[in-house]
């Protein structure tokens, strides 16, 4: 599957920008100048959230869209002999942590350091063998003090991040952390280039969306709706590949890599927008898989469709392996699969289309 060279350039650099949940600005300023050629007009509210508008005077406005945020740590407590503790920010993984290396975002710049952990040697012996937990993960960035780590300028509330970067796998897959969610933000994006190029004309307002703080409740998609009050909403976010091992089927479902976009079933999917998603797939022979919800998406979704009243809006997710890990895993195929079904679906969307259930 190839991608053009300026959208692979943009992707590499957006994805190896770290983003986290509060601190989104450096990958939404990369992501904004991107799609300004594409758009009529670009705004950010108050707490980070971007978004581009195509007829920004239309009276009927549809959203696509993502969230730019990724997980991560802070510092929550540093110890006499210079040794960093934790909290999450996001749904951070701490069984991942023991060996990794960091980036502590400190008030001088970017401080190096590792979560350590005791050698192989000296736990077999222990019949009370150590296990990764938020209480005992550690960071080690070759201080021997508090006063010295304070001298880098680490303190309480600094953001960590992982540094691992953006490859292609196999030729079939992109791999890196942070695909959830900011191939979200690519794949948006790259419905408003092929808007702009093919010269297409919507007969509504678009807003490309790319929300803030979804990681820790949806917090940026519910402000964001609330500003914009949408007519339709279209997220896109990633979902499991359940194909991989340690996955019970019969719980999460059966999705793959590779075999298509996911459409979801869910109590704030609207079933004329999810209906005219799947139509669209089948007249423009899209493949896609279907995902059952129960209560809750857990994605933006909920967040503009339970906005304002109640908002039509539906969910096309990305299979990914290995979420919240620093080795997340996606088929290009799909990728490429997921931009078309959302670039189809828009031109099939009317102003004086009907909403209504009966």
């Amino acid at each position: 599957m190839k991608f053009e060279n300026k959208s692979l350039k943009f992707l590499e650099k957006y994805l190896n920008t770290a983003s986290p949940t509060g601190f989104e600005q450096n990958g939404q300023k990369i992501w904004a100048d991107y799609i300004k050629p594409y758009v009529d007009e670009i705004r950010v509210d108050h707490y980070g959230t971007c978004y581009g508008i195509i007829n920004p005077e239309a009276e009927f406005k549809v959203v696509i869209e993502a969230h730019a945020d990724e997980i991560s740590w802070y510092v929550n407590y540093i110890s006499d002999d210079g040794m960093i503790y934790v909290i999450r920010n996001g749904g951070s993984d701490q069984m991942i942590a023991p060996s990794k290396t960091v980036h502590i975002h400190g008030e001088k710049g970017i401080v190096k350091g590792v979560f350590g952990w005791p050698a192989i040697h000296t736990r077999s012996a222990n019949p009370h063998e150590p296990v990764p937990k938020i209480e005992n993960i550690f960071i080690d960035c070759g201080c021997i003090s508090k006063e010295e780590v304070e001298k880098l300028g680490i303190y309480v509330g600094c953001m960590i991040t992982y540094p691992d970067e953006f490859f292609e796998l196999n030729d079939r897959y992109f791999v890196c952390r942070a695909l959830d969610n900011r191939m979200g933000g690519f794949m948006i994006a790259e419905v408003a280039r092929l808007l702009k190029e093919n010269k297409k004309k919507l007969p509504f307002g678009l807003y490309i969306t790319n929300s803030v703080q979804e990681e820790v409740g949806l917090y940026g998609a519910t402000m964001i709706a609330q500003t914009i009050k949408p007519n339709i909403a279209i997220v896109t976010d990633v979902t499991h590949d359940t194909t991989t091992p340690h996955i019970e089927k019969k719980k999460e479902g059966h999705m793959k890599c590779g075999d298509g976009p996911v459409i979801a079933y869910a109590p704030s999917v609207h079933h004329i927008i999810r209906d005219l998603i799947t139509n669209t797939a089948k007249k423009k022979k899209i493949p896609f898989q279907r995902n059952a919800l129960s209560r809750a998406t857990g994605t933006d979704t909920d967040s503009f469709a339970f906005s304002n009243g109640g908002v039509p809006s539906a969910l096309i997710s990305l299979p990914l392996r290995y979420m919240h890990t620093t080795v997340e895993m996606v088929a290009k195929e799909d990728v490429a699969n997921v931009i078309k079904l959302i670039y189809e679906t828009l031109l099939q969307i009317k102003p004086n289309m009907s909403l209504k259930y009966f």
